[in-house]
């Protein structure tokens, strides 16, 4: 996805995806390959600010990148994907990259993450819309393999992640899904 101008989005068939390059991300120190496509896509929450305006969106992803690679360690930032209120999909590590999102879950996992804290919140209809569509062009594209699992990252981890509202959601996501 690389070689576009900054800011353009990359259609990935029906969803756009804002390219590492528009929203300014450091090249990452290392990437490890999944072997695999994904058998398991872990949602999170980033647990920081709503973001719902590509402005606000792209300072955020900064600001997660900056603590992952700098504070926590990570090669990048953790996650696969994160999707802000506006609906917009934003390329992380990206797909067939394993991830720093879950601890021995990484390297059969995609991991998505919402933009907001939604332990107080409800995420918007348009991030949950651009999950369901970005899911879908995984399959599609043999990224995620057709029976892939959606949990959130608290059945995995001891954690509130991905906040009590959007985890209430995910059984409806999952219907959607498969009633697809």
């Amino acid at each position: 996805m690389d070689g576009h101008a900054p800011g353009q989005t990359v259609a990935m068939n029906a969803v756009a995806v804002v390219c590492r390059r528009g929203w300014n991300a450091v090249e990452p120190r290392e990437r490890t390959e999944m072997k695999n496509p994904a058998q398991t896509v872990i949602v999170h929450h980033t647990a920081l600010r709503y973001c719902a305006h590509p402005r606000d969106s792209i300072s955020q992803l900064a600001h997660i990148q900056h603590m992952h690679m700098q504070e926590r360690g990570f090669d990048d930032i953790g996650y696969n994907f994160l999707i802000s209120g506006d609906g917009m999909v934003y390329e992380g590590r990206g797909w067939g990259i394993v991830g720093a999102h879950a601890k021995e879950h990484n390297f059969s996992s995609v991991g998505v993450a919402f933009m907001g804290n939604f332990s107080d919140e409800l995420p918007s209809s348009a991030s949950l819309s651009a999950l369901l569509r970005l899911l879908r062009i995984g399959v599609l594209h043999g990224h995620l393999r057709p029976n892939f699992v959606l949990v959130g990252h608290r059945d995995v981890a001891k954690t509130e992640c991905p906040g009590e509202h959007l985890y209430a959601l995910l059984p409806k996501l999952r219907d959607q899904l498969q009633n697809q």
